[in-house]
């Protein structure tokens, strides 16, 4: 990935984003740097309460609590459903301002009393404040594909709780709960009110499920593990309402990015279908890459070849159809284009499509229309999306052949 020119910074001074980025990176990361630059060996902040668990080496992964050096409420921090409508440099901003004052844990065993003091701090519904010690100068940054962006990261000589965790009742009747399966207590959670991004971190840091079974988990795969629990839970809902019958359309645009979808008259059925453009994260050649993956009425056993959005885009999916009260087919789209290249997160995927359900939908009187209507608001002609997509494809044939009986008969 090619830095910016001196000459179009000069000109652009983070306004007019003349380099095609989606964001700033020069601001964005000075405005990290400034608060960061000075620490030494001594962190003192407020956590938003955020922990972070690695997967590399696992079963002996890193383990972090997350603090920016200074006091007060970061909670928006480590919430990603407040940052729609956040210019990404501003997102990108307060978390490389995260510190991981990290350590070292094998998930299979106890892990004893630094364990337990994060896994307090991760039950927390507000900011704590925290001392640490560190072994050096923080350095580094963190970008994942699941995961929001860390900041720099020193290993963790001592820690120090000097707030009070505030957990509430639903969070500590899930904790204190021995007997309750891992799966039952998120659903529990949410179903109480709790953010997806606070159920994950407490997933995480091992404070559900049953005793004895209880473990750290990886946060990347923590958030995709809620994700598809949670939607799961829905789905089954949903699939005991009465059938959409019409064609809805949603349209929503984010910073380089295009989400659209089509519900379908019909059962539930599901389909995620990603289309990046040259020069973005995850397409830094110079040719169109479209992939999706589906799945039908009874669900999936196999993992999504998509990764973390299938699943988070299918959360929001669910949702919106519960408030709908009516199970339909869904195929959802995302065109992310040039300038898009730092891994954010799966985040962006959930919240985004959660804002696209919140606005008003198109009618469509047909398929094709419906199908027309995505193709004015994409890059993409109608004709690709129809060719990339299984349950478009088996709609239209399913309706010809219905057209066919109804002429012949």
């Amino acid at each position: 990935m090619e830095k910016p020119r001196p000459s179009l910074c000069l000109r652009c001074r983070g306004s007019a984003l003349l380099c095609g980025k989606a964001y700033c990176p020069v601001l964005a990361r000075s405005r990290a740097y400034r608060l960061v630059a000075p620490l030494g060996e001594e962190l003192a902040g407020s956590t938003p309460p955020s922990v972070f668990v690695g997967r590399h080496g696992y079963p002996r992964v890193r383990l972090a609590p997350l603090v920016p050096p200074l006091r007060g409420d970061t909670s928006i921090y480590d919430s990603p459903e407040r940052w729609v409508g956040m210019r990404l440099d501003e997102i990108l901003s307060m978390r490389l301002s995260l510190v991981r004052a990290y350590t070292y844990v094998n998930v299979k065993r106890g892990g004893g009393r630094l364990v337990e003091e994060l896994r307090e701090l991760a039950l927390s519904s507000r900011p704590v404040d925290v001392e640490a010690r560190l072994r050096g100068r923080p350095r580094g940054v963190a970008l994942d594909e699941h995961v929001p962006p860390l900041g720099p990261a020193s290993p963790l000589e001592r820690l120090e709780v000097a707030g009070n965790p505030r957990v509430e009742r639903p969070v500590e009747k899930a904790y204190g709960d021995t007997d309750l399966g891992a799966a039952e207590a998120v659903v529990m959670l949410y179903e109480s009110g709790v953010p997806v991004s606070r159920i994950s971190r407490i997933f995480s840091v091992g404070a559900l499920g049953v005793k004895g079974r209880r473990r750290l988990v990886p946060t990347r795969w923590s958030i995709t593990a809620v994700d598809d629990v949670v939607s799961r839970h829905l789905i089954g809902k949903v699939k005991g309402m009465g059938e959409l019958g019409e064609y809805l359309v949603y349209i929503h645009r984010a910073p380089r990015n295009v989400f659209a979808a089509i519900l379908l008259p019909g059962r539930w059925r599901y389909e995620w279908i990603e289309a990046w453009y040259p020069h973005t994260v995850w397409n830094p050649g110079g040719e169109l890459e479209v992939e999706g993956d589906w799945e039908g009425y009874r669900g999936r056993t196999r993992y999504a070849s998509l990764g973390g959005c299938y699943y988070a885009a299918r959360l929001a999916t669910a949702e919106h159809l519960l408030r709908l009260r009516r199970q339909a087919g869904a195929v959802l789209v995302r065109e992310v284009y040039e300038g898009f290249y730092d891994p954010i997160g799966v985040w962006f995927v959930r919240e985004h499509v959660r804002a696209m359900f919140r606005e008003r939908p198109f009618r469509a009187a047909s398929l094709e229309e419906a199908v027309s209507l995505v193709a004015r608001h994409t890059r993409l002609p109608a004709e690709r999306w129809v060719a990339a997509s299984r349950l478009l494809r088996d709609e239209l044939k399913q309706r010809s052949i219905l057209e066919w009986v109804a002429r012949v008969g």
